[in-house]
């Protein structure tokens, strides 16, 4: 009979991990509500210990999203494991998840501690996790490059002291699928109370092995596989969870093993962590690459014109993809926008959709033609907390090969308004310099990108940034059809995100 395999996933809280991915509590929480639709078993929401801005993040998500377990980091701490109970507490079904480093580089060299010292520092932190929450989760950090009968003890003792779940991770993606089912196999021979236990791994890329991995842990008996939308994660990432459920899916002759996960959901869901946290997704991507489903070679053509399956192993369809041609208009009403990100797998509240159609009908004005796209980006622009300390009023640029590029930037605090201008080297590094002018906020720009988000000539452009100040680092994006636009709105983001973590109000108040 197959087996049920436990989808935990992570990307709220290894895929946040990724340099420049960080998500407001408002995304973190819509993202918790589309993986609930997506049917994971457990979501990882984040490490409650890290930051208060963490420990509301993963209390509101336990407390708002239905069905997943709401699961939570902690070190081996008495204090990490507290916090991460009292954030979790509130979820129907709720978990908490510590580790600590098992092989000898860890132990050395992170540590410092011996093998007995963190074999009991496993067994005491389980121990006490259990008397907080029922449902405990241990995972042996370099698990694969541990050695094996130090593993062996570590989980049979971590499983005699309540875990119910162990985690055999691969840190730093270092193994290969041959030794990773080898692995399992032997734990499975060898450690007597492992039935007693759901035998999880959480495999990185650093190596392209990730999906490799966790599938030959699944061959070899593990029933749940750690992964993150897109495979986002730390470093190169995570296993991707859109390609272990279709491999078990696709490849039912090779694995004994199901999934519960409603695959129709996971196109809009990869979109909807791009869009947030502003990695984009490359186009030959498995299943939700924009060419996963695309054919240009005459033969391959020829062939799917007589029967798909000649050059698709998969429906498009299954994952979410198809037609996202809208008619929608200018003259569309509320109930057609609304019944669309309906369809998109959005839930409008009541409170939200007049602004919600503001926006619409901004942007219909603009665009010749609405994509679902389109909608994607206002719906994130609505439900996205404020932090506009500074709001861009007008900007106008004069650029060309013979004309020094000037930008005049007026800006808004509360009723006042400012204006400046400046030049640059481009209408970008102008409109940036006339933004510093007024806010007096000198940052660093890390990086800038820019890419188009929908489809046709009068595309939205959606600008990334990533600035440093004194230290802090944030995050700004914007989208807009004039991609000179978008890019001074996200810089001005960036700031404004800067100055309300700092607590400080702009212009004067730097030092």
């Amino acid at each position: 009979m197959p087996s049920k395999i436990v989808i935990f996933d992570t990307t709220l809280r290894d895929g946040e991990q990724s340099p420049g991915a960080s998500m407001t509590n408002t995304e973190k929480l819509a993202l918790a509500q589309q993986l609930a639709h997506l049917n994971v078993d457990v979501i990882e929401a984040g490490f409650p210990y890290s930051s208060p801005e963490d420990f509301d993040s993963v209390s509101r998500i336990a407390q708002e999203v239905k069905g997943p377990t709401i699961c939570g980091l902690a070190r081996t701490k008495a204090e990490d494991i507290e916090a991460c109970a009292n954030a979790v507490k509130h979820a129907e079904k709720h978990r908490v998840h510590t580790f600590v480093g098992t092989s000898r580089l860890h132990l050395e060299k992170k540590l410092r501690k011996s093998a007995d010292e963190v074999l009991r520092m496993a067994v005491e932190m389980v121990k006490y996790a259990c008397t907080l929450v029922e449902d405990v989760e241990f995972s042996a950090e370099d698990a694969m490059r541990t050695d094996l009968p130090y593993l062996r003890d570590v989980v049979e003792a971590t499983i005699e002291a309540g875990a119910r779940t162990i985690n055999i991770p691969d840190t730093v993606g270092y193994t290969t699928p041959w030794v990773m089912e080898e692995t399992i196999r032997y734990l499975f021979e060898n450690v007597p109370n492992i039935n007693q236990a759901v035998i999880s791994v959480h495999n990185h890329d650093d190596l392209g092995l990730s999906v490799a991995n966790s599938l030959a842990a699944i061959r070899a008996g593990a029933r749940q596989v750690e992964c993150t939308i897109n495979g986002m994660g730390e470093r190169a990432g995570n296993a991707s969870l859109e390609e272990i459920v279709m491999a078990l899916r696709t490849r039912s002759d090779q694995f004994d093993a199901y999934t519960d996960i409603k695959t129709e959901e996971i196109l809009k869901t990869s979109k909807m962590v791009s869009s947030f946290t502003g990695f984009p997704v490359q186009p030959n991507k498995a299943i939700v690459g924009q060419n996963a489903f695309r054919h240009e070679a005459g033969i391959h053509q020829h062939g799917v014109i007589m029967d798909r399956a000649t050059y698709e192993i998969m429906k498009p369809e299954d994952v979410g993809w198809g037609e996202t041609v809208l008619t929608l208009g200018p003259r569309s009403g509320k109930h057609g926008v609304r019944k669309r990100l309906e369809d998109l797998g959005y839930d409008v509240a009541d409170d939200q959709i007049d602004d919600i159609y503001k926006r619409f009908i901004e942007m219909a004005d603009k665009k010749k033609q609405i994509y679902d796209e389109d909608l994607e980006i206002i719906m994130r622009e609505a439900t996205t907390e404020s932090v506009d300390t500074w709001v861009l009023e007008s900007l106008q640029v004069t650029s060309g090969s013979s004309t020094m590029p000037t930008a005049t930037v007026q800006l808004r605090k509360e009723e006042e308004l400012f204006q400046d201008a400046a030049v640059g080297n481009g209408p970008v590094d102008a409109a940036y310099k006339a933004i510093e002018r007024i806010t007096g906020v000198q940052v660093t720009l890390e990086d800038y990108s820019i890419r188009a988000v929908t489809r046709g000539g009068d595309a939205f452009g959606e600008a990334t940034i990533h600035v440093a100040r004194n230290g802090d680092r944030a995050v700004g994006r914007a989208a807009s059809t004039d991609v000179v636009q978008a890019s001074a709105a996200a810089y001005l983001n960036a700031i404004n995100r800067l100055l309300i973590r700092s607590g400080l109000n702009g212009k004067h108040d730097t030092p």
